[in-house]
C-alpha cells in the first residue's frame, strides 16, 4: 500500500496500540469524573434471615413453654438499613475527580503528539534512506556502465587489463553497500508498520518529498506567544492543582465533623402460625414486631487533628510534593527556553547550510559531467572520475541531510509550543 505522510498519521490515530490504551486510561477517568458525585449516595442493604434455635432459650423455659414442632424452632426476621455518611471534604474530592480527569485529557494528547512526532520523524528519516539508495543504485550503474565500457576498451585494444580489473572490483565492491542499505530499508519499513497499528508483515510505499516549509523564528518572541501552550508546563500545573484540592478535602476531613444518618428497619414475624407461615401474614401488623431505628450523629476525630496523626502527617507529605511539583514547574519553564532557542539556532544553521549546499550541488554536478567528458574521452583518470562521484554523492546528501534536520528541528519546535508554525507562517 502507498502511504503519504497525512495517510500515515490519520492511520495512527485510529490503529496504533499506545494511543488506544491511552483512550482507555482517559475513559477511566472520565467515568470517575462523571459519577463522582456518588459519594453523596447511601449505602442501603436488604436482608431475609431464617434462624433455627436448637434449645429453648431460658425465658421461654421458665414461662413453661416448650417446642412441640419442628417449625417452633425457627424464626424468620427481615432487615433493611440505610446510611449516609456526609463531610464537607467531598466536596474537594468531587472537584478532584473531574481535575484529574481535565488533566488526563492533557496526558492523553500529550502522548498522542508524542507518538504522531516519532511517526513523523520516521516518515522522513524513511524518505531519506530511500533517496540514500537511490543515490548509490544510480552510483552502482554507473560503475556497472563503466566497467561494460571498459570491457569493450580492452577486448578492442585501447585500454590494459589493469584498468579493466579496476573497474570491475570498484562495481563489486559497491554492491554489498547497496544491497545492506536496502534491508536496513526494508526493516525500518517494518518498525514503521508495526508503529502505525498495520498488520505485520504489510508492504508499504512511502509517497513523498524531502522538502521543509521554512518559517522565520525568533525565540524570545516564540516563548512570549506560545510558551502557555507547552502541554508538558499544562501537565505540571494539573497536578499541582489536584493535589491542592487533595489537601483541601484533607484538611476539611481533619478539621470539620462528620454527620452520618443511619435508619434500619427489622421487621420479625410472631405469628403462632409458626415462621414457616409469615408469607401469609404479611401485612397484618399483630403479627408482626417492627424493631427499626433512626440515628443521626455529628461526629468529630479528634485524633485526625493531632499534629502527629497519621491524617496530618499526610498532610505534610502534600504540602512537600506541592513544593517539589512548584520547583520541577520552574525547570520545565527554564528548560523550554533551552528546547525553543536550541531548536531556533538549529533552524537557522540547517536554512544556512541548505542554501550553501544548493548551490554545492550544482557545481558538484557540473564538475562530475565534466569530469565524465574527459574520462571517456582519455584525458581523466578513472581516480579522477571516482573523486568527483563521491564529492556530488556526498552534497546530495548533505543537502538531504540538512534538509531533514531543518524538517526536524522544526517539529520538535511546534511540539515544544504546542502549536503549528508553519501554518501561522503562511
Amino acid at each position: 500500500m502507498e502511504l503519504t505522510l497525512d495517510e500515515a498519521v490519520n492511520y495512527a490515530l485510529q490503529h496504533n496500540r499506545t494511543l488506544k490504551s491511552n483512550d482507555i486510561d482517559l475513559e477511566i477517568k472520565e467515568r470517575a469524573a462523571k459519577y463522582s458525585w456518588n459519594v453523596f449516595l447511601p449505602t442501603v442493604q436488604a436482608s431475609h434471615t431464617f434462624s433455627r434455635a436448637t434449645e429453648i432459650s431460658p425465658t421461654l423455659a421458665a414461662a413453661g413453654k416448650s417446642y412441640n414442632t419442628e417449625e417452633d424452632h425457627w424464626s424468620f426476621v427481615s432487615g433493611l438499613s440505610a446510611s449516609l455518611n456526609l463531610s464537607l471534604s467531598y466536596i474537594w474530592k468531587i472537584r478532584s475527580a473531574k481535575a484529574d480527569f481535565e488533566a488526563g485529557k492533557i496526558t492523553r494528547e500529550q502522548e498522542q503528539k508524542k507518538t504522531l512526532l516519532s511517526i513523523k520523524k520516521l516518515f522522513y528519516g524513511l524518505l531519506l534512506q530511500q533517496e540514500n539508495i537511490k543515490i548509490q543504485k544510480t552510483t552502482l550503474e554507473n560503475k556497472r556502465q563503466r566497467m561494460v565500457q571498459a570491457q569493450t576498451n580492452y577486448r578492442n585494444g585501447t585500454i590494459p587489463e589493469l584498468s579493466l580489473l579496476q573497474t570491475q572490483v570498484d562495481y563489486q565492491n559497491a554492491r554489498p553497500d547497496v544491497e545492506s542499505a536496502e534491508q536496513t530499508l526494508t526493516q525500518n519499513l517494518d518498525s514503521f508498520v508495526f508503529l502505525l497499528g498495520l498488520p505485520v508483515g504489510t508492504k508499504i510505499e512511502l509517497k513523498g518529498s524531502i522538502e521543509p516549509k521554512y518559517i522565520e523564528a525568533d525565540a524570545d518572541s516564540l516563548i512570549e506567544q506560545y510558551g502557555t501552550n507547552d502541554l508538558s508546563i499544562r501537565s505540571m500545573q494539573s497536578n499541582i492543582d489536584i493535589m491542592k484540592m487533595n489537601l483541601k478535602a484533607l484538611n476539611l476531613a481533619s478539621w470539620t465533623p462528620a454527620l452520618s444518618i443511619n435508619y434500619g428497619w427489622q421487621p420479625a414475624y410472631i405469628g403462632a402460625d409458626g415462621a414457616f407461615h409469615f408469607w401469609g401474614d404479611i401485612g397484618k401488623d399483630e403479627k408482626w414486631y417492627d424493631s427499626g431505628t433512626l440515628s443521626v450523629t455529628l461526629a468529630f476525630n479528634i485524633t485526625n487533628a493531632l499534629p502527629w496523626s497519621a491524617n496530618r502527617q499526610q498532610a505534610k507529605d502534600l504540602k512537600a510534593n506541592i513544593d517539589k511539583l512548584n520547583l520541577s514547574m520552574d525547570t520545565l519553564r527554564e528548560n523550554q527556553k533551552v528546547e525553543v532557542k536550541k531548536a531556533v539556532d538549529t533552524l537557522k544553521l540547517a536554512k544556512s547550510q541548505i542554501d550553501a549546499m544548493s548551490r554545492n550541488v550544482t557545481l558538484a554536478q557540473r564538475a562530475y559531467d565534466s569530469t565524465y567528458r574527459q574520462y571517456r574521452n582519455g584525458a581523466k583518470e578513472l581516480l579522477d572520475l571516482r573523486d568527483a562521484e563521491t564529492s556530488l554523492n556526498q552534497a546530495r546528501l548533505g543537502l538531504l541531510n540538512q534538509k531533514y534536520q531543518y524538517i526536524s528541528a522544526l517539529m520538535d519546535l511546534e511540539n515544544t509550543l504546542n502549536t503549528n508554525l508553519s501554518e501561522t507562517e503562511e
